[in-house]
This record gives C-alpha cells, sequence and structure tokens, in this order.
C-alpha cells in the first residue's frame, strides 16, 4: 500500500529529541516550547504564538479568548473540518455556512456579506487544501461591520497571500502541526496573533487558568492544551526545512498535474490564483458526475491495487450530529456536497517517492482513463 501521507523526519528531529531525554525535559515547561512559538510566529510575522497540543485545540482556545458565546453568530464555510464549528456550538454560538467557490474549493467569500446580521460576531476563514482564501474581501467586510476574522491556516504552513503570510491576517490565526502538515509534531497546534491580551488568555486557557499567585484557585475554566517539550523539539527541527518542504509539495503537485492533465471528467487542483501558487497540502481530485462513478467507489477501488487515500470533508449541514443539534434546517450547499461525494485526495506526503508517485499516476490513468 502507497500511503496517501508518509512524513519526513530526518533533519534534526532525533538529535533534539535526544537532548530533551538527557536534560531531563520532556514537560511542557521545557526550553523548546518557548523557541518554538518564537520562531514560528516570527516566521508568520505574528507578535505572539502560543502551542497548544493540537490545532482543534488552537482553534478551541481562539474561540474562548474571542469571547464567543450564547446567541453569537460566526460565519464558517460548509466545507471544512468539524473542528472549526466545535468550541463555537458548545459556546452556545451559532456557526453560518457559505458554500465553496468551485475553481479554488475555498469559501465563496462573495456569500459572506449577505449572511451577516446584527448577532454576527466573527468570521472564520479556513484555507483549503493548498489555496488560501481570497482575504482582502474578508477583511473589508470585517472593518465595515466591526468582526473579528478568525484565520484558520492549519493547511498553510508557509504559503503566502499576495506575499505575506498565512497565519498573519485577522485578529487570531491557528495552524495545525499534524504528522500530514508541512511542519509537524505528531500532534500539535499554534495559535497566534499581534495582541497582548488575546496571547495572555490564551496562554491562561490552555493551562487550565491556573493564577500566578493562587495557582489552585480558579477564576475562570480553561482546558489543559499544553504542548510537551517533546513535541516542540521535533517542531523546531521540521520548521528549520520548511522552505526545502515547500519546494518538494511544489514539485509533487506539478508532477502529478503534468501526468494526470488527461484523466477526463476529473478536476484537478488549481496551479495558482492571481494571488498564490499553490502549496499541494494534499493533492486532490474532484470527479465529475457525468463520470458515473462517486468519490467513495473511486477510492475503493484504488485500495484494492494499494494506493491509499482520504475523502474530502463531509460538509458541516451534513453532520449527523450537528443535524441533531438542530442546526442548519433545509439548507443546501451544492458545491460543498459535491466536493464531498465526488472528492478524495491521492498520496501526497512529504516522504513520498517519486517511484510511488509515477505508480499512482499509472493507476489513475488505468483506473480512469
Amino acid at each position: 500500500m502507497i500511503p496517501v501521507n508518509t512524513p519526513l523526519l530526518d533533519g534534526n528531529e532525533k538529535k533534539y529529541l535526544l537532548e530533551c531525554i538527557e536534560t531531563g525535559w520532556i514537560s511542557s515547561e521545557g526550553p523548546f516550547i518557548k523557541q518554538f512559538e518564537e520562531q514560528f510566529a516570527s516566521r508568520v510575522n505574528r507578535r505572539h504564538g502560543v502551542a497548544v497540543c493540537n490545532g482543534t485545540a488552537a482553534i478551541d482556545a481562539a474561540i474562548e479568548a474571542l469571547g464567543i458565546g450564547p446567541g453569537d453568530e460566526v460565519i464558517v464555510p460548509a466545507f471544512t473540518i468539524i473542528s472549526c464549528v466545535n468550541q463555537i456550538v458548545r459556546a452556545g454560538g451559532v456557526p453560518v455556512l457559505v458554500d465553496s467557490d468551485r475553481t479554488t474549493w475555498n469559501m465563496d467569500v462573495g456569500q459572506i456579506e449577505r449572511k451577516i446580521t446584527p448577532r454576527t460576531k466573527a468570521i472564520m476563514v479556513v484555507h483549503i487544501y493548498g489555496l488560501p482564501v481570497d482575504l482582502d474581501p474578508v477583511l473589508d467586510i470585517a472593518r465595515r461591520y466591526d468582526l473579528k476574522v478568525i484565520e484558520d491556516a492549519a493547511e498553510m504552513h508557509g504559503q503566502t497571500y499576495k506575499g505575506r503570510p498565512c497565519g498573519s491576517f485577522g485578529d487570531i490565526s491557528t495552524f495545525s502541526f499534524y504528522p500530514n502538515k508541512h511542519v509537524t509534531t505528531g500532534e500539535g497546534g499554534m495559535i497566534l496573533t499581534n495582541s497582548e491580551q488575546l496571547a495572555d488568555d490564551c496562554r491562561s486557557l490552555r493551562n487550565l487558568c491556573f493564577q500566578p499567585h493562587k495557582r489552585f484557585v480558579h477564576e475562570r475554566l480553561g482546558w489543559n492544551l499544553r504542548m510537551t517539550n517533546m513535541q516542540a523539539a521535533i517542531g523546531v527541527a521540521q520548521l528549520e526545512r520548511l522552505d526545502n518542504f515547500l519546494a518538494h509539495k511544489r514539485r509533487l503537485g506539478a508532477r502529478y498535474t503534468t501526468a494526470l492533465s488527461t484523466l477526463p471528467k476529473v478536476q484537478l487542483p488549481m496551479a495558482r490564483t492571481e494571488y498564490a501558487d499553490n502549496v499541494y497540502w494534499v493533492f486532490g481530485l474532484v470527479l465529475d458526475k457525468e463520470a458515473g462513478i462517486s468519490a467513495e467507489e473511486a477510492m475503493r477501488r484504488l485500495a484494492s491495487r494499494g494506493v491509499g487515500t482520504r475523502p474530502f470533508f463531509c460538509p458541516m449541514h451534513q453532520q449527523p450530529v450537528l443535524r441533531r443539534l438542530g442546526l442548519f434546517d433545509n439548507e443546501s450547499y451544492p458545491v460543498a456536497e459535491q466536493l464531498y461525494s465526488q472528492g478524495f485526495y491521492i498520496p501526497s506526503g512529504m516522504g513520498l517517492t517519486d517511484a510511488e508517485q509515477d505508480r499512482v499516476c499509472e493507476i489513475l490513468l488505468d483506473e480512469f482513463s
């Protein structure tokens, strides 16, 4: 089986992990935490970085720090991972959905303004699969309506929008360091902001809201969202190679595009927009409905021939758990629905070899030409 993702851990990861073990600094108190926070924040042109245990935790803390609560509406894309709405719902807020753009697969920013009501408090931007959301219109709307902007850049390590790093926009941004990301710590996440108050709130929330002088007396409920020194050590080693990883991913994307461009009735990822070149976090395929095959069936056929795949996100309005909560009744988002039913991605991890990629292309062309 050619796995859908294999990380590369052949830099200084082992050296830095050994340092953690030899010094005994294996918990969240170790020095690699601050080093990783500062270096990652600097890379994204943010003043503050707050390392946490995963990308979902980063979103949860960001939502809480912004004070989103009962009745508050947050505009989010219908096509995204459920992590983006978990804390909104738990806090009593209401996720308000917009459909996707057919070409970039990102949220259709032209739909945002019509979804704003007096209860709208924030817009959550989620960059999808390799290309960023067109941010200028979003930021303009946020300014005019006095809304907060949460930028989920989990999949955008090293990506830019008009030359500025993704994750540097809006009031607060979040990243994930899951093994399929350009920079991984195994599990892990980061909250980035230029606001000292938001950064302090997120640091407190990740650490059970302990107080400096009355540690076990709590004025606020928080979480244990801490990243370990060992995770941060891996992150520092990974970050040292981010530019090389980006070049590798773009080469991988270009090879796939060249090899698969003749596939009929299959949409490949856009190589670029007017504001960014694709970083190919994953390489996705969307089958035309006229192809007569669903993504589920295509993935089954590829698995039988040793090619790992993963489905696209299930849209928020089709999530059973959210429907049972009474959300999104009678709502339809056709583009997001098509992306889910007809979309999947193929092996595109950092450790994919040329020989493996060539084999994937050979099988795809044989199956779907």
